[in-house]
């Protein structure tokens, strides 16, 4: 039996997918893709007569009668997901259902949207003095959250946070992490993150619900909040000049 590969295809940018990721693409007999987060365009190095499969209007139930059915007959198989499959990726589920079948996968990771959309606002969620600890979650909606995880215990550290599949609700957001956080903390709106149409709305956590509903923005976003958008942080000690470390000695101790 050949293998399932699991490819994070990136935050939406065809170019973000890795070259390991493209690679298999390319040399896959069956790709399964999340259709509805991943462009087209990440999918079109696939090999002449590959069987193309939109998991967008599937089931997990078909989904899986697709893969297995490939996989027992010898085809290599492509299941791709946006971002990094490991974040809110819904495929352990499938892991475990391949592991069921004596099926052989692997899991070739990728560029999570909360990454790319550091990246589109230009900043650092580690800064120091500032915040060495990043909160990935989401809202409470039609999928529940754990009670301890409940966003208004998890603002009570006051870090670098990234909320993922919450925009809808920004209104009840903000409220929640304005119970720790302060009212002129930094919040950045990031909607389809390094799409052709990518869109960011940067603000406080005073202003951003409106800004957000100005932008029309309802889904396909990431929240980000924290000090770390601001501006004042100290220097890396990585590369102070009088800091030694395995690598380099510090001009003080020449």
């Amino acid at each position: 039996m050949e293998k399932v590969y699991f490819i994070g295809a990136g935050p939406g940018d065809p170019e973000l997918i890795t070259v390991k990721g493209q690679r298999l693409v390319s040399e896959a007999d069956v790709i399964i893709y999340a259709g509805s987060l991943v462009p087209r365009q990440v999918i079109e190095c696939h090999k002449e007569g590959a069987e193309i499969y939109n998991s967008a209007s599937m089931n997990l139930d078909e989904v899986m009668e697709v893969t297995i059915k490939a996989a027992k007959n010898g085809k290599m198989v492509a299941r791709v997901h946006t971002g990094d499959p490991a974040i809110y990726g819904a495929h352990r589920e499938q892991m475990d259902i391949l592991a069921a079948h004596n099926i052989d996968f692997e899991v070739i990771p990728g560029v999570s949207s909360f990454l790319a959309s550091a990246a589109a606002i230009k900043k650092e969620f580690t800064l120091p003095d500032v915040a060495q600890t990043v909160i990935c979650t989401r809202m409470e909606g039609r999928t529940p959250v754990p009670e301890l995880e409940k966003l208004e215990l998890l603002a009570s550290h006051k870090t670098s946070m990234a909320i993922f599949l919450s925009v809808q609700m920004i209104d009840k957001v903000v409220n929640q992490l304005l119970t720790h956080y302060e009212k002129d903390t930094p919040i950045a709106v990031v909607q389809r993150a390094t799409w052709e149409d990518q869109k960011i709305v940067e603000g406080t956590l005073e202003n951003i619900a409106e800004r957000v509903r100005e932008a029309n923005i309802t889904k396909t976003a990431q929240i980000l909040v924290g000090r770390f958008m601001g501006d004042e942080y100290s220097k890396s000690k990585l590369y102070d000049k009088h800091f030694t470390h395995e690598y380099r000695v510090g001009i003080d101790k020449k």
